[in-house]
Order: structure tokens, then C-alpha cells, then sequence
């Protein structure tokens, strides 16, 4: 029988709400589940922007970003998962210069010359909700009405009905960071590099709705694993699950959709079924 793990994360909750199959897969079978371009695209511009908000204030310039990007270039162009896309020489300078686009965007949202950076980074475990949380916020500030937990995020911004789902990260960071440190975080903020803030206040409500759904699944995890029972979860995202080709119901939906004409060419499961 599978045990849960011993921390529970907001991806690893994500993943089971996603599909308990593919979660499975990843945690209990602990199989690999290598990056894609936009995880790779997105770890380099947080590394960045890490490094740009580690120096002093008068010091995070666009021209010190450019500095540190191509600083940081050789730890992502040396990745094994990098490495693995197999991109030749046009697709890394494009791929670079998405990150830099990304990155050159944060002046769009904010000086971060005029940000109080507490951390950068900053790992929290804590028990939230009765479940043992652990997670890695990318930026704490220090503002005129508290602490300010900030995630970056280098996808489109999400459409107005699924806002209130994603900003779920932000608050369960804040209820840990609360319960780590006995404050409480004024605000959770999600920075959509090149399009938009998502911005909410750390009120109870909010606070109890985030920690509520997170024990759920928790449980929901816990139940599944006393009764080794991990139904899949069908949908287009079965065209990106490395792990499709052992996953009956994933196989069938995908070859599906392609026999549709529903499934995207850039779909890693065409190969790995074949299609």
C-alpha cells in the first residue's frame, strides 16, 4: 500500500487535482518527470531575477540583469533537461531571448530598485491546515502594510474565472509563513511577467478557503493511498504526461483527439505513442 509523502506541496497538490494517475506515477512510483521548455524557460528567468533581487536596491538595474542572465546562462545551457530538448543554435538564442523579454518585463510592473527584499527564495515547512506544508516562496518584501509574499510567473496571466484558483499558492504561502514566523503577510501577489499583477489581501476568508482546499486534497491523497486507487483524470493535458504511454485511458484519449484533429502538433505524447 502507498504511503503519502512526508510533505505536501501546492505543485504536488496541483498534480493530483490534475490527475491522480499521473500523480501516482511522479510520487509514489517516483518515476521522472523531466521539464519542458516553458519549466526550463521559466527556472531561468526566477534564477535571474533571484540574483538581481540578492543585490543592494540602487544596484537592480535592467543593465545588472543583463549581467547576471548571461551569468546565469551556463547553469541552464549545461542542464541535463536542458541539454535533453535537443534545441540547435536558432532555438537557444531564442529561447534566451524569451527569458530576457520576460525578465525585461518586471520594469513594466514595478522598480525593484524601490522594493524592500526581505528574502529571496525562501523555503517555509510548516503545518497548514493539519497538513505538513513545504514550499519555496520566490520573493518575501517588507512594505508600508507588512510583509508582501510575491510569486513570478512567466506564463499568460489566467483568465478571470481561474484567478481565484491560482492565487491559492500565494495565500497557502502566506498561512505558512504565518505559522512559521507568527506573522501574517499583509498581501499575496502574482507577477505575470509581460502582462499583468494578480494581487489579493491575506484575510481569513481567504486564508480558510486556501488551507480548506489544500487538507482536502490532502486527504483525498491519503484515501487514494489507503485504497491504492489512482483513477485517471482525462483531458488535452494527456498530450504533455510523460508518463501516457502507461496509462491506458491517457493512450486512448490522445490517440482520440489526434484522430480528431484535437491534438497539437508540438505534443510530446505523438511520440511517445508513435502518432
Amino acid at each position: 500500500m502507498p504511503t503519502p509523502p512526508r510533505s505536501f506541496s501546492v505543485s504536488s497538490a496541483g498534480l493530483f487535482r490534475q490527475c491522480p494517475r499521473r500523480w501516482r506515477f511522479r510520487y509514489v512510483e517516483k518515476r521522472p518527470d523531466p521539464p519542458g521548455k516553458p519549466a526550463l524557460l521559466g527556472t531561468f528567468v526566477h534564477r535571474v531575477l533571484e540574483l538581481l533581487c540578492s543585490e543592494p536596491a540602487g544596484g537592480r538595474t535592467i543593465d545588472r540583469a543583463r549581467e547576471l542572465a548571461a551569468t546565469a546562462w551556463p547553469e541552464t545551457h549545461g542542464d541535463a533537461d536542458f541539454i535533453a530538448l535537443g534545441l540547435d543554435d536558432t532555438a537557444q538564442r531564442q529561447f534566451r531571448w524569451d527569458g530576457w523579454t520576460a525578465i525585461e518585463k518586471l520594469w513594466e510592473l514595478e522598480d525593484p530598485a524601490e522594493v524592500d527584499v526581505e528574502a529571496t527564495e525562501a523555503k517555509v515547512s510548516a503545518t497548514v491546515g493539519g497538513v505538513p506544508f513545504f514550499g519555496i516562496i520566490d520573493r518575501l518584501d517588507s512594505a508600508g502594510d507588512g510583509l508582501v509574499v510575491t510569486d513570478y510567473k512567466t506564463g499568460k496571466a489566467p483568465r478571470p474565472g481561474d484567478v481565484p484558483d491560482k492565487l491559492d499558492q500565494v495565500l497557502l504561502y502566506a498561512a505558512a509563513v504565518e505559522n512559521q514566523r507568527g506573522e501574517r503577510p499583509s498581501r499575496g501577489r502574482l507577477y505575470f511577467l509581460g502582462n499583468q499583477v494578480v494581487e489579493t489581501p491575506v484575510t481569513e476568508e481567504g486564508l480558510n478557503g486556501s488551507v480548506s482546499r489544500f487538507s482536502e486534497t490532502w486527504a483525498e491523497v491519503g484515501q487514494a493511498c489507503t485504497d491504492d486507487e489512482f483513477d485517471a483524470k482525462v483531458s488535452p493535458l494527456c498530450g504533455w504526461c510523460p508518463y501516457v504511454a502507461d496509462c491506458v485511458e491517457g493512450a486512448s484519449e490522445v490517440r482520440s483527439r489526434a484522430g480528431r484533429g484535437r491534438l497539437k502538433a508540438d505534443a510530446p505524447a505523438r511520440t511517445l505513442l508513435g502518432l
